[in-house]
């Protein structure tokens, strides 16, 4: 059985928003018509409290891409972004929600952030994800969405990491590349764990590919 995971598609990472990601809503018609073709659908959603420690603005002296130390871990500085009930946390309008299971909301805990869709950053605490993965048969997961560098890549990792045969379906993800080249670094990464990386194109009409 598979499962798409579509990671953050809200209207703060889309142009125009608090943290936009270039391109990011060219992802949603490819999203679209990928849905009907997985077992299982589910969302992650950034849903962060208004104080939340990864802001620089909660951080007075702080901008945007400095790196403090929050929770014990490192944590870049963001724009305030996809805070709980705002319009900019709301999923894009375009995106069809009609064969969705789930939602998955990380980001609440104002101490700690949460790129990754299973996890904390620091692996403290589950959002429940990966057991609602298993315990409906789940074995191939293929995840989309914004963004590469940050949240799609975290979230494949830790994907595979609970034993997921993963795939990064790479034309449906957009990333920031806050610094030149973290695109391609982070493909390189989830390469190297294990994660296909493959073309929308490549994904039969109702059956997962074989690597």
């Amino acid at each position: 059985m598979n499962a798409l995971i579509l990671v953050d598609i809200q209207n703060d990472f889309l142009p125009g928003g608090a943290l936009a990601v270039p391109s990011g809503d060219q992802i949603i018609p490819v999203v679209n018509r990928l849905q009907p073709r997985f077992d299982l659908v589910v969302a992650t959603q950034d849903w962060h409290p208004t104080n939340h420690g990864s802001f620089a603005a909660n951080h007075p002296g702080r901008t945007p891409g400095e790196i403090i130390t929050l929770a014990g871990l490192p944590q870049i500085l963001w724009p305030t972004h996809c805070v709980q009930e705002t319009a900019g946390a709301e999923f894009a309008p375009t995106l069809d929600r009609k064969t969705w299971d789930r939602v998955f909301v990380k980001g609440t805990d104002l101490n700690i952030d949460s790129y990754s869709g299973f996890f904390d950053n620091g692996h403290r605490k589950a959002t429940g994800l990966a057991e609602y993965l298993q315990d409906r048969g789940v074995t191939q997961v293929y995840v989309a969405g914004l963004a590469t560098d940050y949240c799609v890549k975290f979230t494949a990792l830790d994907a595979v990491a609970q034993g997921f045969q993963t795939y990064l379906i790479s034309d449906a993800c957009r990333g920031v590349n806050l610094q030149p080249g973290d695109v391609d670094r982070a493909i390189d990464e989830m390469k190297q764990a294990g994660i296909h990386i493959i073309d929308s194109g490549k994904i039969p009409e109702t059956a997962a590919p074989t690597p």
